[in-house]
This record gives C-alpha cells, sequence and structure tokens, in this order.
C-alpha cells in the first residue's frame, strides 16, 4: 500500500472536467486507488465517486494505492490532484 497527502490546488476544486481527468489518470493504473476525505473513501476510478468528493480549493485529501504498479499511481494521480486542473 502507498498513500500521499495531497491539498487541492485548483481555483474551483473538483468538478466535471478535472474529475474526468482524474478517473481517465486512474483507469491506466491496475491498483486500487482511493481518495480519503472525511474518513470517507471515493474510489477514483469511479466519476461519480469523485464528484461526491464536493472538493474545494485548499482541502486536504489522502491518496491511497494498492496493488501492483500503487506507486506509479500515487506519483501519477497526486501530481494531477496537486497541479490546476483547469489549466
Amino acid at each position: 500500500m502507498h498513500q500521499r497527502h495531497i491539498v487541492i490546488k485548483n481555483e474551483t476544486g473538483i468538478h466535471a472536467r478535472p474529475a474526468s481527468l482524474i478517473v481517465k489518470e486512474a483507469q491506466r493504473f491496475k491498483a486500487d486507488i482511493v481518495l480519503i476525505k472525511n474518513e470517507n473513501e471515493y474510489n477514483c476510478k469511479s466519476i461519480m465517486s469523485i464528484l461526491s468528493t464536493s472538493s474545494k480549493k485548499g482541502e486536504e485529501m489522502l491518496l491511497k494505492a494498492t496493488g501492483e504498479d500503487a506507486e506509479a499511481a500515487i506519483e501519477a494521480i497526486g501530481n494531477l490532484l496537486e497541479s490546476n486542473l483547469d489549466a
């Protein structure tokens, strides 16, 4: 298992477009990947799950992955989440 604390930097938080980018990136990996916010887990391979995080700029979440390519998944998705997803 690999994990990383991330802070949302996108001005508008996670809405439909950023959520679709996260899901697209997560689907490249075999690992099970979740975001954890307020003790709730959200599947990074499900757009509805990601949208339901209702994440805003500045919020901190835990990104966790388990499986054969978990480390690479954490790196790629963590970097994406901490970037300006609307750019």
